[in-house]
């Protein structure tokens, strides 16, 4: 019902930035939320941000002001922008959407877009 196509990953120096970007086509209006997730090596799938219909945003403490989550004016794309970038944020980042559809919750997950960050 929802698919999700990434761009903006690759590899950036400390104290970089980079704006990750995630299209969303299909059943765009009944998206209920849609966040940014990430992994890095060896440790398991995180938070990182979430936006949800209303328009309000969460962000997680790790990256408290050098991250910002919004989406655009259709809500059909979702950026990260991400600044001050610092070795701990090397991960694969996840573009993740959720929709109720019959009063059932669904996720739906993009390919995922490698942020390298290098000294």
């Amino acid at each position: 019902q929802v698919q999700l196509v990434e761009s903006g990953g690759g590899l950036v120096r400390a104290g970089g930035s980079l704006r990750l970007s995630c299209a969303a086509s299909g059943r765009t209006n009944i998206i209920a939320s849609m966040g940014w997730y990430r992994q890095p090596p060896g440790k398991q799938r995180e938070l990182v941000a979430t936006i949800i219909s209303g328009g309000e945003t969460h962000t997680a403490d790790s990256v408290k002001g050098r991250f910002t989550i919004s989406r655009d004016n259709a809500r059909n794309t979702l950026h990260l922008q991400v600044d001050s970038l610092k070795l701990e944020d090397t991960a694969v980042y996840y573009c993740n959407v959720q929709i109720v559809s019959s009063g059932i919750r669904y996720s739906y997950w993009g390919q995922g877009t490698q942020v390298t960050v290098s000294s």
